[in-house]
């Protein structure tokens, strides 16, 4: 029984030194000094307003991209400690000591470390030698732009990583596929595929790019596996009809799984990204003045605390403000004053000389408007109250001065194609009023919607002309005091936000008399607009809003095109001290990219080359040497194509870190080139010894220039002006010397 006790208990495991060294002296060039400098370093100042909000649980819209690149930087100041109280308003702002500057560098540079193990894996998992793979990994390691931007809170080096381990995770599962398909194994690095994608995705929207290579070189392999010629080795009829079903069995699984694990699985992984952002930020802040009504009502204080209580049902007699849905160019609500506008503009043409209706940007008591039966003479609700529906015309009583919503064939003051719209002045000449309104529910279920309180999306159409209620968008003169121009659209010009309103305040009317109207307060009425906005909504509002939302596109100091990334005649100062010449910038190592533009080019001609050739079935090449070029060309060359391309189509300001994913996967390629050139195209032993004495001269150039800029990589030592001189290779390089 107990003769298993006979034998020693052996363990045994493969350690690969190469890939245990690397990961040592990545976490060691990216982890030193990280603290250094305990200032705020370019970006910094930017992703440290959002890691503050997560602490404080303020909602936030980022223009950039989706949450999940934020809330790992929010992890890491979670960890830290950090209470959020800094003001990022400056950088080079020396961080007080709260701030938990290690922490929150420290996911970032995790991240960037172990781009150095990736790098070896793929060239592996891309059948290529372990010292091919050896010289891919030191080169990502001695990359000054990758040590740069993983040492500091910024998100590049996290988007890097997860492109990387998606392509690793694809190619370990697309090489288990030939021998060992659906093991654990394969599962597991199809689903990891599939999980990076998507986190890569969550961190930026330039993950796209690489998701969608490889959601291209997945549907490429298995259009290959549609093509297989096996079943031909079938001998009667019955056994390959037999072995047909089986395969396409078979077929359907592996399609079935792999939209399970690239499709299914990553879009529910980024929902989750947004639901976990959403349950974080529950509280109202500056940034959800862009949301609807709706949304800024889910959220704890703010609008949620005016709203709460409110009625939810529109009727006759309520008392409401109204809210343009577009919110652009700010958002305003429908108001009324008691000026007038001019009887003639400055352009001479005239105008009606009524009461001037606008759009004003600030909660007002000029934004209140009752909704009046033109049946009845009664102002207030009735009991029980007679709920407004879709297609029910209605009356707009401006609360204060208690005048009619009214447009006519008058030209608006700024926009004449359209009728302007005013509160109506009984002048008592041949212009009568017009001031009936039907109302429209757009996002109604049925033709017999109550209209509701900020759920509701309206548009006002006039039962004369058919014209549509609409904000312009125009600034009026000073006669108008600078707010939005409201004007009367024709339907027949399309549907468009800026005619769409929702009611935000809503009161039941009590009152009759004027003065007591105005100061009605009341909430009949428990109602909370949070539970009726799911997270479905919530989600599409907001990803709608970081895909629309732009900032006004400033011409930054840095900002490059992506003509200057490839040459690297851009560079940006991330940080200078405040006394000594030290300073941080994002240079890459020049020996590397210009290694990387001519592999680029090698392989590109060396490609169109061989293709030539084998049209005329001359073949330079073994078929597997020549199936491995193309894998991984279209893996690294692919990888940079699609990393950098697209932002010739973009308008949006660019700055040299953009070009970084890119540049990884260029990087990759040199070693690719340099391996085939000594297998393939060197074929004497002097030709081989000549191209490995270049290799080796070459990648002491590439350390050579690593050491000669690491001063600008970590910031130390500080350099004097004229080493700060000696190190501005190029005219365009903008390197900071002080002038004593």
């Amino acid at each position: 029984m107990l003769g298993f006790l006979k034998e020693p208990v052996v363990v045994t495991a493969e350690i690969n030194v190469n890939l245990v060294a690397l990961t040592v002296l990545a976490l060691i060039s990216r982890l030193w000094g990280l603290c250094y400098p305990r200032a705020v370093v370019f970006d910094e100042v930017y992703y440290g307003q959002f890691v503050s909000l997560y602490m404080k649980r303020i909602f936030f819209v980022d223009d950039s991209g989706p949450p999940f690149g934020h809330m790992l930087l929010a992890l890491g100041g979670y960890l830290g400690g950090f209470d959020g109280n800094f003001l990022w308003n400056r950088i080079g702002a020396e961080y007080s000591m709260n701030v938990p500057v290690w922490s929150l560098r420290l996911l970032p540079a995790l991240a960037g470390a172990f781009c150095v193990p990736l790098a070896y894996q793929i060239l592996v998992e891309l059948h290529f030698s372990h010292c091919a793979a050896l010289g891919a990994a030191l080169l990502i390691l001695l990359e000054n732009s990758l040590i740069t931007q993983s040492r500091f809170m910024l998100l590049e080096s996290i988007l890097i990583f997860f492109i990387l381990l998606a392509v690793l995770s694809y190619l370990k599962f697309y090489n288990l596929q030939k021998h060992s398909a659906f093991c654990g194994s394969w599962w597991f690095w199809l689903l990891l595929t599939g999980v990076a994608c998507s986190c890569a995705v969550g961190v930026k929207y330039m993950g796209l790019f690489t998701y969608l290579l490889l959601l291209a070189t997945a549907g490429l392999h298995f259009w290959h596996m549609i093509g297989d010629q096996n079943l031909s080795n079938v001998c009667s009829t019955a056994c390959k009809r037999y072995y047909l079903s089986l395969f396409m069995v078979s077929l359907l699984c592996h399609f079935l799984a792999r939209a399970l694990a690239l499709i299914i699985i990553p879009m529910g992984l980024y929902l989750s990204f947004f639901y976990v952002h959403l349950a974080l930020l529950y509280r109202s802040g500056p940034h959800d003045q862009i949301m609807t009504s709706a949304f800024q009502a889910s959220l704890e204080g703010g609008l949620a605390r005016i709203t709460q209580g409110q009625p939810l049902e529109v009727a006759y007699g309520s008392q409401i403000t109204l809210r343009n849905v577009l919110g652009k160019p700010v958002q305003c609500w429908l108001h009324s004053h008691t000026n007038t506008y001019p009887i003639r503009y400055e352009n001479g043409r005239g105008s009606s000389h009524q009461q001037q209706v606008t759009c004003y940007p600030f909660k007002d008591v000029n934004n209140w408007w009752i909704v009046k039966d033109p049946g009845m003479q009664q102002l207030v609700v009735s009991n029980p109250p007679r709920p407004v529906r879709h297609g029910h015309i209605v009356q707009l009583v401006h609360g204060i001065t208690t005048r009619y919503l009214n447009t006519h064939d008058v030209a608006a003051p700024l926009s004449p194609h359209s009728q302007e719209v005013s509160c109506y002045i009984d002048y008592n000449i041949s212009m009568p009023a017009q001031n009936l309104w039907r109302v429209e529910i757009v996002n109604r279920e049925s033709d017999t919607d109550v209209w509701k309180t900020i759920l509701s999306e309206v548009r006002f159409v006039h039962v004369n002309t058919s014209a549509v209620l609409k904000l312009s968008g125009a600034s009026l003169p000073e006669w108008g005091y600078r707010q939005l121009e409201v004007v009367g659209e024709k339907l027949s010009k399309g549907y468009h936000q800026s005619m769409v309103w929702n009611v935000e305040e809503h009161r039941y009317g009590k009152s009759q008399e004027q003065k007591e109207r105005e100061v009605e307060l009341h909430s009949p009425t428990q109602m909370d607009i949070s539970k009726n906005l799911s997270f479905m909504a919530k989600f599409t509002e907001l990803q709608w809003k970081i895909l629309t939302l732009k900032n006004e596109d400033t011409e930054h100091k840095y900002s490059s095109s992506a003509l200057d990334w490839v040459t690297m005649d851009t560079n940006i100062a991330y940080w200078l001290h405040p006394t000594s010449g030290a300073q941080i910038h994002l240079l890459g190592n020049v020996a590397t990219w210009a290694s990387a533009n001519a592999a680029a080019l090698i392989y590109l001609c060396l490609s169109l080359w061989y293709l030539l050739r084998r049209r005329r079935r001359i073949y330079d090449i073994p078929e597997d040497a020549w199936q491995l070029w193309v894998s991984a060309g279209g893996i690294c060359a692919g990888g940079w194509a699609v990393n950098y391309l697209p932002f010739f189509l973009m308008e949006k300001t660019l700055f040299l870190y953009h070009y970084l994913p890119a540049v990884t996967f260029q990087i990759l390629l040199i070693p690719v080139v340099l391996q085939h050139l000594g297998d393939h195209l060197c074929r004497s032993v002097l030709l081989k010894s000549m191209l490995s004495a270049l290799i080796v001269a070459w990648f002491s150039s590439v350390y050579f220039v690593y050491c000669t800029f690491s001063p600008l990589t970590y910031g130390q030592p500080a350099l004097s002006p004229p080493e700060l001189r000696a190190l501005r290779w190029k005219d365009t390089w903008n390197i900071l010397i002080r002038k004593h």
